[in-house]
């Protein structure tokens, strides 16, 4: 029913940032200001080097230029791509920094606007000017909007440590799934609780929440069997959970993730996309990437609407 690729890259990647916080927790132990006292603040990308680009400034809609901001739409419930820090206010996260990091090549100034995973597509062109919140770019999104792929990511199965219920990937009838609204592993899960039910077998629930962290703790609490989600997330709740959970090695093949900008923005398009171009082709997205122990998500260029 599932591909199968090896995740374990990805959780010795993000495996890393388990060694960060413990440094992060030890430094704080003497007198400090709220950056150093909090790993996760501390550990996120020095934006103040990155410069404007003309070149891509110039591309930017007159409209958004008179407002200095680049508004972008982002659930912040996605670990290690975008959560609240310890203060429970600060947002960071490898998208965070991305964000923030296109916004300066851009002449701009990045307004990150936390709101529910599946009411950001639909607002984007009037409340937001970019989505930026692990989109994985699929055909019924396109619809709506248009994508600057800049990474690549799979989906993951995890479960309590010892897989206590004994989850099969292969067959999922009679289980519990916990996931993210809207996320594109809804419709796969869907689809494999259609097969159930055509086969007479167990019927395969879906408990979907609107924020990842609420399918996390589902899974914690045990009132979930598996959890459905982006590797690289999967692999850092396994790295905060230290003993409690595991990944399954089956997951999806990965597939591209996009910045989404209006459906027919073409000059909003273009600027996200020479900003993208910028911070490849100057280092500064692996190293942004390097800093959150995610850089096998990273690609060599970028691509608008990929084939999918």
């Amino acid at each position: 029913m599932f591909k199968s690729t090896k995740s374990t890259k990805y959780i010795k990647s993000i495996a890393a940032i388990a060694s960060l916080v413990l440094i992060g927790s030890v430094a704080a132990c003497g007198p400090a200001d709220s950056k150093a006292s909090d790993p996760d603040i501390a550990r996120s990308y020095d934006v103040s080097k990155v410069q404007k680009d003309d070149a891509v400034a110039a591309l930017v809609p007159e409209a958004v230029k008179k407002t200095g901001e680049l508004t972008v739409g982002v659930n912040v419930s996605y670990a290690p791509a975008e959560f609240f820090a310890a203060d429970g206010k600060t947002p960071v996260g490898y998208e965070i920094d991305f964000s923030k990091a296109l916004a300066k090549v851009m002449g701009l100034n990045a307004k990150i606007m936390h709101a529910q995973f599946d009411s950001i597509i639909p607002a984007i062109g009037s409340k937001y000017n970019v989505g930026i919140s692990g989109f994985t770019v699929n055909a019924e999104r396109m619809k709506s909007v248009d994508f600057i792929a800049y990474a690549n990511a799979g989906l993951s199965f995890e479960v309590r440590k010892g897989n206590p219920t004994k989850v099969d990937t292969k067959n999922l009838c009679g289980k519990k799934v916990t996931l993210e609204t809207g996320t594109v592993g809804e419709p796969i899960m869907e689809e494999a609780k259609k097969q159930c039910a055509a086969n007479n077998d167990k019927p395969l629930e879906i408990m979907s929440f609107k924020e990842q962290t609420d399918a996390t703790t589902a899974l914690l609490s045990g009132r979930a069997d598996v959890m459905y989600a982006d590797t690289p997330v999967a692999g850092y709740a396994a790295v905060k959970n230290p003993g409690k959970l595991e990944i399954l090695e089956n997951s999806k093949d990965s597939e591209p993730m996009g910045a989404a900008v209006k459906k027919g923005d073409t000059a909003m398009l273009k600027a996200v996309k020479a900003g993208i171009d910028k911070l490849m082709k100057s280092g500064v997205y692996k190293e942004i990437l390097k800093k959150w122990g995610v850089e096998d998500v990273a690609i060599e260029k970028t691509v608008v609407n990929p084939q999918v």
